[in-house]
């Protein structure tokens, strides 16, 4: 599934996340969805999300479940 795609995102979904700070290695946060922050259909970067588990946000990279 296309990570980029606002459609493909929702709510409680497992996903891994790329923090703003880790934008430069790549390093990927796993969490459940808790909002979408991206308002378009589309992003380039991936969908902006809020994590449930710590309240972290970050481009979604990756589907999970």
């Amino acid at each position: 599934m296309d990570s980029k795609n606002r459609s493909n995102i929702k709510i409680g979904m497992l996903v891994d996340i790329v923090l703003k700070e880790d934008q430069k290695t790549g390093k990927l946060t796993r969490g459940h969805v808790k909002r979408i922050l991206t308002n378009s259909e589309f992003h380039p970067h991936g969908i902006k999300v809020m994590l449930e588990e710590n309240n972290m946000v970050g481009r979604v990279q990756k589907i999970i479940e």
